[in-house]
């Protein structure tokens, strides 16, 4: 494994959700991960994932250990943030179904639950890439991607800057954004960890600037 930026991991936060799977998927692409649960060890990574999970018991359990203000910092910083399901909803600039906090650190609207209860979760092969980035192994735009959605969010409105990396496109109705960029803040509304999609996790290990091999 090696890294072209400074060296450190990156972070998954261990609080909630099921970041071992996101830590095991960066390991799959060559690319040093750790579980990250306290604030201090910020430091130590180059780049952090917040995972899905329970949104309100995210934002309580990150309140209860003072990561919220460390994480505004972080971002301040430039280092980058990915945030999928849950964690797409904590980084939004707004949140409905019901109100609720967010950082505010991506000009994106995200409705929580969006799709249904648990048992109308679901997956499909109807990922679209919209837009590939740079050289990275992320596929070509109108190639299809795996999306794995449980209760999951969708986003309702991007502001200007915001960058659509991936739409869903459903059988019928309209195509909706599903992966979006801000700067150095990337968000999700499905589990790339949960299925044998690692583009993304590749996408985001050149973010952080660590070299991942192709997935």
């Amino acid at each position: 494994m090696s890294a072209t930026g400074d060296g450190r991991p990156i972070g998954v936060l261990g609080l909630q959700g099921d970041f071992e799977a996101h830590r095991r998927a960066f390991e799959e692409i060559g690319v040093p991960a750790r579980v990250v649960r306290f604030a201090g060890e910020l430091a130590a990574i180059s780049g952090l994932v917040i995972p899905g999970g329970e949104s309100t018991t995210l934002i309580k359990l990150m309140l209860d250990v003072g990561f919220i203000e460390p994480l505004r910092l972080f971002h301040a910083e430039g280092r980058p943030l990915f945030g999928t399901c849950a964690g797409a909803i904590l980084l939004a600039a707004k949140v409905t179904n019901p109100d609720q906090f967010s950082l505010g650190l991506i000009d994106i609207d995200i409705e929580r639950n969006a799709y249904g209860r648990q048992v109308e979760s679901f997956e499909t092969a109807r990922g679209r890439v919209e837009e590939p980035l740079d050289s990275s192994p992320f596929g070509l735009p109108g190639d299809s991607m795996d999306l794995v959605l449980i209760r999951a969010p969708r986003i309702r409105r991007y502001g200007p800057q915001v960058r659509v990396l991936v739409r869903h496109v459903p059988a019928s109705g309209d195509p909706e954004p599903v992966l979006v960029r801000q700067g150095n803040v990337l968000a999700g509304t499905f589990h790339p960890e949960l299925g044998p999609e690692r583009r993304i996790h590749g996408y985001f290990a050149r973010m952080a600037r660590l070299d991942a091999v192709a997935a």
